[in-house]
């Protein structure tokens, strides 16, 4: 748990009479991206001067956290980057504590509301049961195959659950003989793999399906009709249905190798949308997350998507806010 509760000061600055209503607002309801936005919009300055004025304080912080920062795709959370934060009060004229105290408050309720997110420990032993069950399969490091295409449509219900995933996959074989695919879900934490049920939609079949409870993997061989050689393509569909853990807050794909087109696209039951979405990357899972970028709702079919025309090795998804 991360501790970004306020310190107590006695001599509390208040608002000052001409400060603008909606700014007043942000300050006492928040969220802290929204009060910090008002405030460097009523301040008419610059993120580049807000960030010289930083830097004339002993603080540096780059003008793309400042944007993170005003946008909500990121929280200060170090040490360096709460002490900015108490840079920025001065520099913005904002009482003390106001924005600290918003922080603390978005973390109180993260703590208590966030669904639970796998630890880069539940993550790296994901991808040791994974060499298991693929060593399990006879699977070859790359299947034999690689993928020209790939478009994922993500399902979350009216409970905030990962119902399920469809995906249309076009692979080109690289060596003669490759007659199947193996295909891999990891479910959100406390889901349940082996109530899970596993879809050939077309030109393939379901195989044998290996999964690991603790770690919610699930491998399903997914096999073809025919032998493919060296240069061949292949067209298939296939899914999963899920339904068996509690809220989900993020998809990710992860990428061995540079591959062809992906799409993702996650749709939400209508009863229950995200407050916000965003897109993000990873060069792996214990790099920081790079790309942030908001992603907006579609409203007549309540989704959004992202599409990369060629992958490269490490994770790309979509995460989302419940509240």
């Amino acid at each position: 748990m991360r501790n970004v509760t306020p310190h107590a000061t006695p001599h509390a600055t208040p608002l000052a009479d001409d400060t603008p209503a909606d700014l007043a607002t942000a300050l006492r309801t928040g969220p802290f991206h929204v009060a910090l936005r008002a405030a460097i919009a009523a301040r008419r300055l610059p993120l580049q001067r807000v960030r010289h004025h930083l830097a004339r304080a002993g603080v540096h912080v780059g003008v793309t956290s400042l944007s993170y920062w005003q946008q909500g795709a990121r929280r200060p959370q170090r040490a360096e980057s709460l002490r900015a934060v108490r840079a920025l009060e001065e520099i913005l004229q904002l009482p003390d504590e106001s924005l600290i105290r918003l922080l603390a408050q978005a973390e109180d309720r993260i703590n208590t509301e966030r669904p639970a997110a796998r630890s880069y420990r539940s993550l790296v032993e994901a991808s040791d049961v994974l060499q298991s069950l693929l060593a399990d399969l006879e699977s070859p490091l790359d299947g034999g195959l690689h993928t020209v295409g790939h478009h994922e449509r993500i399902r979350i219900g009216a409970h905030r659950e990962l119902v399920g995933r469809d995906s249309q996959h076009v692979v080109r074989a690289h060596t003669d003989g490759i007659d199947r695919y193996l295909a891999i879900h990891h479910g959100d934490p406390g889901c349940t793999p082996e109530r899970m049920e596993v879809r050939a939609l077309e030109n393939c079949r379901t195989g044998r399906v290996r999964w690991h409870h603790d770690t919610g993997v699930l491998v399903a061989e997914l096999l073809f009709d025919a032998r493919l050689r060296a240069g061949d393509t292949h067209l298939f569909c296939y899914g999963f249905e899920d339904g068996t853990a509690g809220a989900s807050a993020e998809y990710v794909r992860g990428f061995s190798f540079t591959g062809g087109q992906y799409a993702l696209q996650v749709r939400f039951a209508e009863e229950n949308l995200p407050v916000r979405c965003h897109r993000f990357t990873q060069r792996s899972t214990a790099a920081p997350r790079l790309g942030l970028r908001e992603l907006t709702l579609s409203g007549s079919h309540r989704s959004v998507h992202l599409v990369e025309p060629q992958v490269r090795a490490g994770l790309i998804g979509i995460g989302w806010d419940w509240e």
